[in-house]
This record gives structure tokens, C-alpha cells and sequence, in this order.
């Protein structure tokens, strides 16, 4: 098995797929169907009680066993296969520098987020631990044997940041904290720094403290959906799904204020509705609120409320890329740039010299995410096709070389207007 398995095709053809965005209108979620009372909250693999041996790689072909968090822990494939659990190859990529952990319960996330392929609606078609996610499968592995190899490899350690996943889910709070404490029993974080991915829905004040005071680095909130009204559609009442916008800011105006700046930030899915001016007005509230952006570019996940849907054009993702990046970390802001009828980026704000430098040097096209130890602009988190298939790279998890940045140059293709 593959980190770079596709969980789904792009969108090329599907309707909508010629625009050079994603339009409100466009990206209406399906309605999610009932869910047979003999596949709720896990009820098969409970009542199944079939014990885990060691590392469970994902098959919908077997009795799923039961596996819960501490004491277990999901990670991506491509961590998997950095830390040696399982076999495979990255394609151009030696390793991942970030180990993604998730949570995990027989029960699975009790939320019902629109593009997500853990979502709750899909109960009755795979067990929690057996779903696709950003792509690909997440083997379940025992978390001590995750820090015990880890622990061993010392200096040698490739990865250069933890992210720990919370997911929604009544033991999600206390097991993140078992979770820390697991690691940095063992784990040095000031080696390897952990990052935190809340859940602000079970979340208050005093949660994101406690995990600040055990170690954690940086606390990032999944706002994903750029607008409230965008929430409400794909991660709230929209999908009969508990979260809402006013809580996560609660959350992340808490994180603000208890990791302090350049310490929290938030994920945005780009391509779901929003437009291009939304949502880099909502890259420049974080940055003037002391943080940072982390996006993504909406795919669509198989199994997902939204996986009829098509991926986000890749000029408007590039245009998005290349624009939050400057508002990031080369000082321009948002009113500075200027925008078409459509919200779309037609400048900005720089010197076409300045730009094509930026282009070139090819940062801003690279995965956005908590940063590793090369610079503060590269990722750690670099996510090895989590938001596109390799054919078609949106988030590059490596530096982008000479035909990269060609491709990268066709790809903003509205015509800009410099300065």
C-alpha cells in the first residue's frame, strides 16, 4: 500500500470543472442519509470485541478491532512509512518531516464535516479505523511503540515536528493530554516540537492551557471553511453536524492569547464555496491576530458528503497560494492587492521583479503547515498528496524544481496587473 493511494479521482469533467473557480452555488453538499441502528456509534466492532495485535493496516474486508485511544493512535501512510511501520514509497519524497497522530475509538468522530472521509454518515459503510482520510488509509498503531522508536532513533529522528489530531468524540480532551504525556515521557519537545489539531467543540480555556503547560508548541484550530456561512453548510447544522463558527474562534482567540504569536494558526480548505477575497481576508485576520494560515486545496474525498463535487481549479488555488504567502511573510496586505467582479486576484501588490522573484523561489507553492527546522516558511507538516494526486500537484511536499515552476507559471494564468 501507498501513501500516494487515491481515495478518489480530480474532478476533471465533472461539472463545474472548466470555471476557474469553485462558486458557492456550485459546491452544495449532499444531504446526509440515515444511518441503520446496527452500525451506529461503532456497534459493529464493539460488539465484535475482536483484540488488536499490534498495527492494524486498514481492510474493509475483516472484523475491525477495537482500538482506542491512548493506548492506540492512528497516523497517515506516509508517516507510517517514514517510521518503518509499514512498506511503501513517497513518490519524490524520502519522508514526511511531520508524524500525524489521530485519535481513534471504535465509535469514530461524532461530528459530520461535509468533505471529510471520517465523517459520521459513513458508519454504515466502513468502520471508523478503515476510513480514508486527506486521501489516504491511517494505519492504527499502539502509541507506545510509536515512541519507543521514535525515542530510539534519537538525533537520527527524520521528523522534525508531532501533530496530535483530535478528532470529536466524548475522551478526546483527556486523551490528547494521555497522549502528550506519552510523548514527552520519552520525546524531548524541544526536539521534536508537538503541535496540537483541536477540537474547539469540546473545548475550553483551560483545556488549551493544560496542554500548553505539558509541552505543546503550537495550537492550531480547523476552521476550514472560510466564511460562517460556509461553516454552517459543510461543518454544522447545514450537515446535522455540531460545530459552529463562533465556538471556534472562541477557541483560537484562547490559543492567541495562551501560546502566544507565531504559536497558533488555523487550516482553511480553499475551492469550497468562498471567494478568493474571503478568504485571504480571513489569511489577513490571523496574521494581524499574531498567527498564521494553513491551507488546503478542497479535493474531492471519496465517501464524502462533497466527493461529487469538483477539486478547486489549480489557478485558483495558485492565485491563493501565491497571495497568502505574500501576506504571510512578505508584509502585504490584502487591501493592497485588487480583485475582479468574481473576487478573483488580479494583483498583488508588488513589482512584477517581486513576484517573479517570490515565484521562483517557489516557497509559497510548497505545503502550508507548522514549520520544521529548514525555515520558518517551510512546513514541517508537509503532507504528501493529501489534498491532489501526484499527476496534479497542488501542495508540493517537496521544493518545487525548474518544470515544476513552469507548470506553476501556466497555472496563474488570469492576466495580472502588477504594482
Amino acid at each position: 500500500m501507498s501513501c500516494v493511494k487515491q481515495s478518489g479521482e480530480a474532478a476533471t469533467g465533472l461539472p463545474g470543472s472548466d470555471l476557474a473557480f469553485n462558486a458557492y452555488s456550485a459546491m452544495q453538499p449532499r444531504v446526509p442519509g440515515q444511518t441503520p441502528a446496527e452500525a451506529r456509534n461503532g456497534r459493529r466492532v464493539k460488539e465484535a470485541a475482536v483484540p488488536p495485535q499490534g498495527v492494524y493496516l486498514p481492510n474493509n474486508n475483516v472484523l475491525t478491532p477495537q482500538m482506542r485511544s491512548p493506548e492506540y493512535v492512528q497516523m497517515s501512510n506516509a508517516a507510517a512509512i517514514t517510521l518503518g511501520i509499514m512498506a511503501g514509497r513517497m513518490h519524490r519524497c524520502g519522508c514526511t518531516r511531520c508524524l500525524n497522530l489521530l485519535l481513534t475509538y471504535p465509535e469514530g468522530c461524532r461530528a459530520n464535516c461535509a468533505y471529510c472521509g471520517l465523517a459520521r454518515h459513513r458508519e454504515a459503510d466502513r468502520d471508523y479505523a478503515d476510513r480514508n482520510f486527506i486521501r489516504v488509509d491511517w494505519p492504527a498503531v499502539p502509541m507506545a511503540e510509536i515512541v519507543d522508536k521514535v525515542a530510539r532513533s534519537g538525533d537520527q529522528t527524520p521528523f522534525h515536528r508531532m501533530c496530535i489530531s483530535m478528532i470529536t468524540h466524548p475522551r478526546s480532551d483527556a486523551d490528547t493530554v494521555a497522549v502528550l504525556k506519552a510523548w514527552t515521557s520519552r520525546v524531548d519537545p524541544a526536539t521534536i516540537p508537538v503541535s496540537i489539531l483541536s477540537n474547539p467543540t469540546t473545548m475550553e480555556r483551560e483545556d488549551v492551557q493544560r496542554l500548553r503547560d505539558l509541552g505543546a508548541d503550537i495550537f492550531t484550530v480547523a476552521l476550514d471553511a472560510a466564511t460562517p456561512e460556509l461553516f454552517d453548510r459543510t461543518r454544522g447544522k447545514g450537515v446535522q453536524s455540531p460545530h459552529k463558527w463562533q465556538k471556534y474562534w472562541e477557541i483560537l482567540l484562547h490559543a492567541r492569547d495562551v501560546f502566544g504569536p507565531q504559536k497558533f494558526g488555523a487550516h482553511i480548505i480553499v475551492g469550497m464555496g468562498e471567494t478568493e477575497h474571503e478568504v485571504l481576508e480571513l489569511v489577513q485576520q490571523l496574521v494581524d491576530l499574531g498567527g498564521h494560515s494553513h491551507l488546503f486545496c478542497f479535493f474531492p474525498e471519496q465517501g464524502s458528503l462533497m466527493d461529487h463535487l469538483p477539486a478547486t481549479p489549480r489557478d485558483q488555488w495558485r492565485r491563493v497560494q501565491l497571495a497568502r504567502y505574500l501576506i504571510d511573510y512578505a508584509g502585504v496586505r490584502v487591501d493592497q492587492m485588487s480583485f475582479d467582479a468574481e473576487g478573483r486576484v488580479t494583483g498583488y501588490g508588488l513589482a512584477p521583479a517581486e513576484i517573479d522573484q517570490v515565484i521562483t523561489d517557489g516557497v509559497a507553492f510548497r505545503t502550508s503547515g507548522c514549520p520544521g527546522k529548514f525555515r520558518d516558511d517551510v512546513s514541517a507538516c508537509d503532507r504528501p498528496y493529501g489534498d491532489s494526486p501526484p499527476s496534479n500537484i497542488a501542495s508540493y511536499p517537496f521544493q518545487p524544481n525548474k518544470q515544476d515552476l513552469r507548470k506553476i507559471r501556466r497555472q496563474l494564468k488570469i492576466p495580472v496587473v502588477q504594482g
